[in-house]
């Protein structure tokens, strides 16, 4: 069995360190010609583990001496961290690069960077080689770690830097991290995927599965924790396969007994399952759990048989359902959410009805229902029967309306009930607010003041607004 690197690959951590302490003296070189000091922009676009990459891209330009800003025409630095699971996200990036290119003849010194999945994919090099060549650097996903050293070698040349692996077994995580929010953080327990949906382009740029120590994991989060974290969420591409491909193979329901404990580590969550993986070992871990969030998120995709088998999920109607039914038979009071592809090829209005029938039956918290993007090298892109868009729209349209109408109904049940909350941030709409996170993952928006964020707190569930609550922070009696 292979032995995957890790943080104690301390001889590429040390590396990295001193590229950073050369990244540090180019950067107090561009601040003595700026005369003041450079402001860097980080965008990301995607999923959790790109959220969590920016935070370490983000760690690193702080550590040599960035200032963060949130408005790309304040920077000095521009990276986009791209996703590519489906076209549009390809689109944006490139709607977005051309306003980069004005903003760069105005400010000739900028520097703007390419990173994550979108950049594993050679046609997309080639058209950014071609068609935005004022890009300075490109890197993909199993390099991240290498940024402070592409930073070094982008400082020293006039070029354009171009660094894609397409594959590795390291990884390294002892590297500057600045988080989002001080009292909560993502933490990657494994990169990759072995499972090869049909329609998912995420195995070939993100990799085989590769997982990461539980050891060190439980070590980084005891760091996060003394540092004022009081909630985790563990990420992977497909958390119910971790550990598989270690020496000692670990399962991810052992993990959770471990992390859970940490002291002072108040919540647990994690994304994303999938069906065929999640074991009854994991069920009765959340069921015992004081501190596992009661919610799961776990993707149907579709409700036929033949549609699932077309896109190589591996599981059956009737296996989700039974799966669904002994989780909620364990704990009753547990979110489920999903995710549904509408349009799949060779998708027909009964497959629909087969889906619509599985969110009836599940009874599903929310849904992310998508229309299906053909993405170029997946085995579904090559498959007939591609379904018209007037088709799509409409079995989309008939699948929304039953997942909205599901989870309203399911939304209802905590009406007038209190719940613990995250204190999270200051509501968007109205900053006399502070919006908290539930458990079940919903959002409750209540009157408090901002230095309560990240403290958990009782909160009353006054109004129920379909998918959020409006309440009160209150005691446990008051409920």
């Amino acid at each position: 069995m292979a032995r995957y690197l890790s943080t104690n690959d301390t001889t590429e951590s040390a590396l990295q360190r001193e590229y950073m302490e050369k990244a540090v003296a180019c950067v107090a070189q561009l601040e003595d010609s700026l005369g003041r000091k450079p402001q860097c922009c980080v965008t990301t676009f995607g999923c959790q583990m790109n959220a969590r990459d920016s935070e370490k891209l983000l760690g690193i330009l702080t550590q040599i001496g960035y200032l963060p800003v949130e408005n790309e025409e304040d920077a000095d630095f521009v990276i986009y961290n791209t996703c590519t699971v489906r076209d549009n996200a390809n689109q944006r990036v490139y709607g977005r690069l051309g306003a980069l290119h004005s903003l760069k003849k105005r400010k000739p010194h900028l520097k703007i960077a390419l990173c994550g999945c979108m950049m594993q994919e050679e046609s997309v090099i080639d058209k950014i080689k071609t068609s935005y060549r004022f890009v300075d650097l490109i890197f993909g996903t199993h390099n991240i770690f290498k940024f402070a050293q592409l930073l070094v070698t982008m400082f020293e040349n006039q070029e354009m830097i171009i660094d894609i692996w397409h594959e590795t077994d390291q990884i390294v995580e002892d590297l500057p991290v600045r988080r989002k929010y001080p009292y909560k953080s993502g933490v990657n327990i494994m990169y990759g995927c072995n499972n090869f949906c049909s329609y998912c382009i995420v195995p070939y740029v993100r990799g085989r599965e590769r997982s990461r120590d539980p050891k060190e994991i439980v070590r980084e989060i005891e760091n996060m924790v003394r540092d004022g974290v009081v909630e985790v969420m563990l990420l992977g591409q497909n958390v119910n396969s971790y550990g598989k491909n270690l020496d000692v193979p670990v399962t991810f329901a052992q993990l959770l007994r471990e992390v859970e404990q940490i002291d002072g580590l108040r919540r647990i969550r994690f994304m994303t399952s999938h069906p065929k993986d999640l074991s009854d070992e994991l069920i009765d871990v959340m069921k015992h759990s004081d501190k596992i969030c009661r919610h799961l998120h776990l993707p149907l995709q579709s409700g036929s048989d033949r549609i699932l088998k077309a896109m190589n999920r591996r599981y059956t109607k009737a296996q989700y359902l039974a799966l669904a039914d002994r989780i909620r038979s364990a704990m009753p009071d547990i979110a489920l959410t999903t995710d549904i592809i509408a349009g799949f090829p060779g998708e027909t209005p009964a497959d629909v009805d087969e889906t619509i029938d599985v969110v009836r039956r599940v009874r599903f918290d929310n849904a992310f229902t998508f229309i299906y993007s053909r993405r170029t090298g997946t085995p579904a892109a090559q498959m007939s029967g591609q379904v018209p868009e007037t088709v799509v729209h409409e079995g989309f349209d008939r699948i929304l309306k039953v997942v909205q109408d599901t989870a309203r109904e399911r939304a209802l049940l905590w009406q007038g009930q209190v719940m613990e909350a995250l204190v999270e941030e200051v509501n968007e709409q109205d900053a006399s607010l502070m919006t908290g996170r539930l458990s079940n993952n919903m959002l409750v928006h209540f009157p408090a003041k901002q230095s309560m964020a990240g403290r958990i707190v009782p909160v009353s569930l006054d109004t129920c607004h379909g998918f959020y609550y409006t309440g009160h922070i209150t005691t446990q009696k008051d409920g």
